[in-house]
């Protein structure tokens, strides 16, 4: 006889804690998988529902560390849902930095119409920025053709199909942007993990290495990507990348150095997670 919801909730939960930070917020979200409903739905119905008997699969799963995400196949992001496999980094909320830093850039000025998307992966930055600005279409690069066949299925179930157009190409290859043209706004979260940085398990055994390492300082992607920004920014536009913890100051000298002026956006904890660089004459 299967348990009921609570007291299954209650005993996956105190397992949890040997592998989550959040382990009620892990057994809560598991749980509404198996029973194909809102984690919402699950809250308000936990006393009457029985634990179905896949569930118990799922936590296991989790229990080897394996990110909830990748368990149940997907993940919020802005105000989507988004497919997502280890061939994908897992979205995260620190992210959406950079989309609240967009529409604060274009606050006063005309609305992007050509978005570009440095390292799509599942295309959470990209498809976040176009339906914030839905008179734009966008461009995105990956080096990973799977990664690329997740961005274009969530664009397709999304409804921006016809607005984005994904390209496999690597910026760590000769050439890579010599036909993509100028655009109004570039997001880029590149790789810019210290190659022997204590990661947790669920995210070293399982994301994508390529997309997360980048060297020993965590800076070689922004000093191949940087200096090419001028090239690709049109006129009144910015580039906004992702970094790391304590990153911003060796950034933004990598970013003065090429006349770009910089200005940082911290996340909502205080740390600095995003910075937008652009043409000292574009604002």
């Amino acid at each position: 006889m299967n348990k009921p919801v609570s007291q299954q909730l209650a005993t996956a939960t105190k397992a949890l804690e040997a592998v989550s930070d959040t382990p009620r917020l892990d057994a809560e979200l598991l749980m509404a998988h198996a029973l194909g409903l809102s984690r919402n739905d699950l809250l308000l119905r936990a006393r009457d529902l029985q634990a179905p008997p896949d569930f118990e699969a799922l936590l296991l799963r989790r229990l080897a560390h394996e990110p909830v995400a990748y368990i149940r196949g997907y993940q919020e992001f802005w105000d989507q849902t988004l497919t997502v496999t280890p061939a994908t980094l897992i979205p995260r909320g620190d992210s959406e930095t950079l989309i609240e830093a967009a529409r604060t850039h274009f606050r006063s000025r005309t609305p992007p119409a050509r978005i570009l998307d440095l390292g799509t992966g599942s295309g959470a930055l990209l498809l976040a920025s176009l339906s914030l600005f839905p008179d734009a279409a966008g461009v995105a690069i990956d080096a990973s053709d799977a990664a690329l066949a997740v961005a274009q299925g969530n664009a397709d179930r999304l409804g921006f199909g016809a607005r984005t157009t994904f390209l496999h190409r690597s910026w760590r290859d000769s050439g890579w942007r010599d036909d993509l043209g100028q655009y109004d706004l570039i997001l880029c979260n590149p790789p810019y993990v210290e190659t022997d940085a204590d990661l947790a398990p669920q995210v070293r055994a399982f994301e994508p290495a390529s997309a997360l390492f980048a060297g020993t300082d965590g800076l070689e992607d922004y000093k191949r990507l940087i200096p090419q920004v001028s090239a690709l920014l049109a006129s009144g536009g910015v580039a906004i990348f992702e970094i790391g913890q304590g990153q911003a100051e060796a950034i933004s000298g990598l970013a003065t150095n090429q006349g770009l002026a910089v200005q940082p956006h911290p996340d909502l904890a205080g740390i600095v997670r995003a910075l937008s660089l652009s043409k000292p004459d574009s604002g």
